[in-house]
């Protein structure tokens, strides 16, 4: 690999990662062109051609997957000797993937404090529908909403939470307040997720406070959910770390509680890079910390 300038091992890296030129650009904060430029370079002077381009994007070639095994291992060297320069203290960019509701509500307002205690690092705090994919390397850590069954990943629990019903008062004024599950059948609107767009089977809730519930207003965003509920469009299923922290909403039978985990999971090849063991112990510390408003009475 001599004579080849490291930014295209970079390039070569990120769109393996990435799956996309444009994506791979936005990672490196450079332009597409400059990335295509990089990687043209590096094909030239192996004399391989490293990927194949799809309709979804660049897939790795025979070549470029052998290539690729070889830069990780370049890149996690790298990657260690950056964080063990200085004064010692943490560097690079670290990213978290994380659900949209537990990012925003739960993460958002508690990442300042680990920022400060590391202000060599760059934080991606990816809060969304969906995960990244730690085995992609997509994402230093992912916390997600079941163990993954496969994958070059290390995975441990990282705390149970807690979900139930709620409502504006003003909706129950006009609609009644249900005393039972098989009241919400009864004239009631429920507030839900899109049943097609779900990005995991644990975000089926209503079945579980009783068979045969449907949304009739529906959204794949659960901060969309909130601010309708807020807003007096139905009843629906709020983790209680969202619920209960907005004045606006008051449980609804209150004793059907939901139980999902959260599990956190990291690639085996960087999970003990000093950034990655250092964000998964400030998460498991946070959660351990506010442990009652993941799981309220308990």
């Amino acid at each position: 690999m001599q004579g080849v300038d490291w930014s295209d091992y970079q390039a070569f890296l990120a769109i393996a990662r990435a799956g996309q030129l444009a994506r791979a650009a936005a990672a490196l904060r450079v332009d597409a062109t400059t990335v295509g430029r990089r990687l043209r370079r590096l094909e030239a002077r192996l004399g391989a051609t490293l990927f194949e381009q799809t309709r979804e994007g660049q897939v790795l070639t025979e070549a470029g997957e052998r290539l690729l095994a070889a830069v990780e291992q370049m890149a996690q060297a790298a990657s260690g000797i950056s964080e063990e320069s200085g004064d010692g203290g943490l560097s690079g960019t670290l990213r978290i993937s994380v659900s949209e509701g537990f990012g925003t509500w739960f993460l958002a307002n508690r990442l300042p404090e680990f920022a400060d205690s590391h202000p060599g690092l760059t934080l991606d705090l990816v809060a969304s529908t969906g995960f990244l994919s730690p085995s992609k390397r997509e994402a230093d850590i992912a916390v997600v909403l079941s163990r993954p069954k496969a994958g070059p990943v290390i995975a441990r629990k990282l705390s149970d939470y807690a979900l139930r019903l709620y409502a504006c008062p003003a909706y129950l004024a006009e609609a009644g307040t249900p005393g039972r599950a098989a009241d919400l059948a009864q004239g009631h609107r429920l507030v839900g997720y899109i049943p097609d767009l779900l990005y995991a089977p644990e975000l089926r809730y209503l079945d579980e406070i009783h068979p045969g519930l449907a949304a009739t207003i529906r959204s794949s965003s659960i901060s969309a959910q909130q601010r309708l509920l807020a807003q007096g469009a139905g009843i629906g299923v709020l983790p209680c770390f969202m619920g209960d922290g907005d004045p606006a909403l008051v449980p609804v039978l209150p004793e059907r509680r939901i139980a999902r985990t959260f599990w956190i999971v990291t690639h085996k090849d960087t999970h003990n890079l000093a950034r990655v063991r250092a964000g998964a112990k400030w998460l498991a510390e946070t959660v351990a910390q506010h442990r009652a408003l993941l799981l309220p009475g308990d």
